[in-house]
């Protein structure tokens, strides 16, 4: 089989059709952030992003976005943001890893999201884990009528505590594309000071996730839209949540809210008013990302599975960066696994950012800057998405956010 790299920046109208139908034939592959929208986003704001393209019976049959350093190494692109990840191809087309590497000056490709199905990549994958999804479908009446028939048990207390909202802030609404730039700068901003408190890094630090979360923002295509959804109370957002869209599937990205309004749960209510949204504008499936957490079990209706592992050919640079990375994911992997060592970790993050706070950091100042924020990239830890208990008072340990 050929294989021939691309640049992203700029790729052909062909190629993109191409994709974009590899997609279309493949379930599998409908997560928006295997479509090339996202991958030509990324290009934009970090260096050495190419697309590897196979192509067999006269035209272009496969797709594999990836980012690569000055050393060979390589990544899946937008590692440490992406929830999904695959070489994107047609039906029945099939590849041997260490020719694409090589075609690509590949010594190694880390990923950590690989979605299943990807068998020539098996040999090197090092764990597999959980992708809750929630399958969705439009109601037959609002959104109370689509609680009660969809989540019987968080009914009640949910509908209860938006009418306590409304009665002591304002009428609720919920509006599933906001367009409004200013309401994700409000996002970034409450994001930003939910990592700074729980002692996370804060991805809004990084000028080219500001840059690139404004990107996508303003992609509007059929295979891929940024879609901002925002929860009010009277004129007040209360919570909002940025994801990706493709036409079936809608990937749970960056939640948060208004501490202010903690009481009320918004964490909560802003993952059930967009499930019920979504399902009205055409989508199938909300996907919530890896990670075991309580309020993924509440909502999901089934789990995918994704792996993480590294294929490599011999190297000296994939031997080195393997015995680097490998033991980082093996310590995570093993906190998140044992919930007697992921609390623990959890109150030792959070006496972190309360030692920031009291240092003075600028808790809730929002993103910063281009000239602000530091210039180093993201070393590829997980990043984005949604509060792991149903009020929305925690940080997720083990996946975006």
């Amino acid at each position: 089989m050929e294989i021939t790299h691309h640049a992203l920046d700029g790729l052909s109208a062909p190629l993109r059709d191409a994709w974009h139908r590899a997609m279309d034939e493949s379930p599998e592959y409908a997560n928006p952030f295997l479509a090339p929208e996202f991958a030509t986003g990324v290009a934009r704001f970090r260096s050495g992003a190419r697309v590897a393209v196979l192509h067999g019976g006269g035209g272009p049959v496969g797709f594999l976005p990836y980012e690569r350093n000055a050393l060979g190494v390589g990544r899946a692109i937008g590692l440490g943001l992406s929830d999904c990840q695959a070489l994107v191809h047609r039906p029945g087309v099939t590849w041997e890893p260490r020719q694409l590497l090589r075609a690509c000056g590949l010594s190694v490709f880390e990923f950590d999201h690989l979605v299943e199905g990807q068998r020539p990549f098996g040999p090197w994958v090092t764990g597999t884990f959980a992708s809750p999804v929630v399958d969705l479908k439009p109601g037959d009446g609002g959104y109370p009528e689509w609680l009660r028939g969809a989540y019987p048990g968080q009914a009640k207390t949910t509908l209860k505590k938006e009418r306590r909202l409304a009665r002591d802030v304002g009428a609720v609404r919920f509006v599933f594309d906001e367009r409004d730039p200013r309401m994700l700068r409000t996002l970034m901003r409450w994001k930003s000071a939910q990592y700074r408190r729980t002692g996370r890094m804060d991805r809004f630090a990084r000028p080219w996730i500001v840059d690139l979360v404004d990107h996508l923002f303003a992609v509007r295509e059929e295979h891929f839209t940024g879609v901002l959804s925002v929860l009010y109370a009277g004129d007040r957002p209360v919570a909002a949540h940025f994801g990706p869209r493709s036409r079936s599937v809608l990937a749970a990205w960056f939640t948060a809210y208004d501490p202010a309004y903690h009481r009320y749960s918004p964490g909560l209510m802003m993952h059930l008013r967009t499930a019920e949204a979504a399902g009205r504008n055409g989508v199938s499936v909300l996907d919530l990302g890896r990670g075991d957490k309580e309020y993924k079990d509440w909502l999901k209706t089934r789990e995918l599975r994704v792996a993480e592992g590294f294929a490599h050919r011999p190297h000296p640079v994939a031997a080195a960066h393997r015995l680097w990375r490998r033991p980082v994911r093996g310590l995570r992997n093993t906190v998140l696994a044992h919930p007697e060592l992921r609390e623990p970790a959890d109150r030792l993050l959070r006496t972190v950012g309360n030692l920031r706070a009291a240092g003075g950091a600028r808790i809730g100042a929002g993103p910063r800057t281009r000239e602000q924020a530091p210039g180093a990239h993201v070393a590829g830890a997980p990043a984005g998405g949604a509060d792991p208990r149903p009020d929305g008072t925690g940080p997720r340990a083990g996946g975006p956010g």
